[in-house]
């Protein structure tokens, strides 16, 4: 007996219903994208290693897929690994294409990347991301701009949300504070897995990674920091009120709420928040469903010279990554997709026999025409089994062709859900559906 095919693991298929689910996503995201006045590019599913490799941090370096040329020996280097994210494809994009392009400058990008990570709940080694970045000016009016863009996407799919808001200069900040200013990487890989592992874990993480007792317990009371985001704001801009950097980033954070205090989404300031990429370095978001235990289902942050690694130097930018993976699982869990989102088959032409079958495909083209969706079942088979076809694919009518009707432009059409049958025109069908 053959053995049953597969696929691998962190991988997923997705049929007819898992699609048009997911199109509603793609299609609600890229339509706000659209709003906002970003245009869409693409970049190759594979880059150079040489492109991917140290802008990920040390953990995340380990999950690039690499790929091995024609020929190449397992030993050797591979020189293309398949893209991690989204973000340092577009740097390596602005810089290759810098001469066409006009800064500022807004792309989205809706498309598969590759991780070569565990997999989890709501965590696939496949997955897409739906990202959306200004790049080419260090205005903080970028970073409001993307909070409305999140306020807007989730209001439109229904999901409750809260978005968590830090700053990487006042985390360097922190680590300045705490005497362990070349440990900054360390300590935001660390904090970075508060809600996963816990806080004993990530003291125990710090002390592994050559965090002193007496830095370790300083950094306690800020990851415990409790309050109203101008109490958390103003508790940080008092300690770290001799450090340049991080009152740097305090006044940006202190910026970045001022002009979001008109938005209805929930802000809170998070001094846990990491966001463990190295490029980040100035504000950075997550976003987080209030009815879903998944995890962040969006995040991004600024990277000041993300470019300048390629050649581009001090052009900064903001964006943020909404994962459609993980909010396809909140609003399945959820329950939100609307009845209306399926492109479903509306009405199925049954016919009795070759005849019957020949003005079945001539009046589904009038239909189509009209914009109706319509299947013509492709042989005259038992109307049972026609009738059992349309029950197993919920088509609500059934357009029954036999007889003297078709002389006359007519058809029995079957409601099936309520089983009420009545002789009706083409015309009237067209009217009708």
């Amino acid at each position: 007996m053959a053995q049953k095919p597969n696929i691998p693991k962190g991988t997923r298929d997705f049929g007819p219903l898992e699609m048009a689910r997911r199109n509603y996503i793609f299609s609600t995201i890229r339509s706000v994208f659209a709003l906002y006045g970003f245009q869409q590019i693409e970049t190759p599913s594979m880059e150079l290693m040489s492109t991917l490799m140290g802008k990920y941090g040390e953990e995340g370096d380990k999950l690039l897929f690499r790929i091995l040329n024609s020929g190449e020996k397992a030993n050797e280097a591979p020189e293309k690994g398949l893209r991690y994210d989204l973000t340092v494809p577009f740097a390596r994009y602005i810089v290759q294409h810098r001469e066409e392009i006009a800064f500022p400058f807004r792309r989205y990008q809706i498309q598969p990347v590759w991780r070569a990570d565990r997999p989890q709940k709501g965590r696939y080694r496949e997955f897409y991301q739906c990202d959306v970045d200004v790049i080419g000016t260090d205005s903080l009016v970028s970073e409001l701009e993307l909070i409305q863009i999140v306020e807007e996407v989730y209001k439109r799919l229904g999901i409750r949300v809260c978005l968590h808001l830090n700053n990487r200069k006042i985390l360097a900040g922190i680590a300045e504070f705490i005497g362990a200013p070349d440990k900054i990487i360390d300590i935001t890989t660390a904090i970075d897995k508060l809600d996963k592992i816990g806080l004993d874990n990530v003291n125990k993480e710090l002390s592994e990674r050559g965090l002193s007792n007496d830095a370790i317990a300083k950094l306690q009371p800020i990851l415990a920091l409790q309050g109203s985001n101008d109490e958390k704001l103003a508790t940080i801009a008092d300690l770290l009120k001799a450090n340049e950097i991080g009152s740097k980033g305090v006044e940006e954070t202190r910026t970045v709420l001022d002009l979001a205090k008109d938005q209805t989404l929930p802000i809170e300031l998070d001094l846990t928040l990491a966001r463990g990429l190295n490029y980040y370095t100035g504000t950075i978001f997550e976003v987080k469903a209030l009815d879903a235990q998944i995890g962040s289902i969006t995040g991004g942050g600024r990277y000041d010279n993300l470019t300048g690694i390629f050649g581009l130097p001090n052009v900064s930018g903001v964006g943020i990554s909404f994962g459609a993976d993980r909010i396809y699982d909140v609003l399945t869990e959820l329950n939100l997709y609307p009845a209306s989102m399926l492109d479903a088959t509306q009405i199925l032409f049954a016919a009795f026999g070759d005849d019957e079958l020949r003005y079945a495909l001539k009046w589904a083209k009038q239909l189509r025409e009209a914009n109706i969706r319509v299947e013509v079942y492709p042989e005259p088979a038992k109307m049972k089994k026609q009738m059992s076809y349309a029950d197993a694919k919920a088509i609500p009518f059934v357009a029954i062709v036999g007889g003297n009707e078709m002389q006359s432009n007519t058809v029995m059409l079957k409601n099936m859900t309520t089983g009420e049958q009545t002789q009706v025109t083409i015309e009237q069908l067209i009217n009708k559906l």
